[in-house]
């Protein structure tokens, strides 16, 4: 039997305290590669102990963008899970619940901060 196919949802967010700057821009800068490592970290750790976590596959960090603020900078990722049909199907209501529990309301991802009304999940 094939094996099911992979199907992406987008997860975007801001951090409060991590200042945007032009080597955040950068993929081969070392502070775009450090900052990339720590927040996938953080968000493979939230998403694998989700409703979704035993189909995860992972998120890829598109990009960094310039918040409201200096100190903030906004998170774009490309998230995998592998479809299922023994799985209900993706729920991003329920996933973003998730995550706004996870994380404290929407104020904390790890020893960042975040911005409590840019979490949003797009299935």
């Amino acid at each position: 039997a094939p094996s099911p196919a992979a199907s992406n949802f987008t997860l975007n967010f801001t951090l409060t305290n991590l200042r945007y700057t032009a080597d955040l821009t950068d993929p081969s800068s070392r502070r775009f590669l450090s900052t990339v490592k720590v927040i996938n970290h953080y968000v493979d750790s939230l998403l694998q102990s989700s409703s979704i976590g035993s189909v995860y596959k992972g998120c890829k960090l598109m990009r960094f963008r310039s918040g409201r603020h200096r100190d903030h900078t906004g998170i774009d990722a490309v998230c995998s899970y592998q479809n299922d049909a023994n799985l209900a199907k993706f729920n991003r209501e329920k996933v973003y619940h998730e995550l706004s529990t996870m994380t404290d309301g929407v104020t904390k991802l790890g020893h960042y901060s975040l911005d409590n009304n840019s979490l949003y999940v797009d299935g």
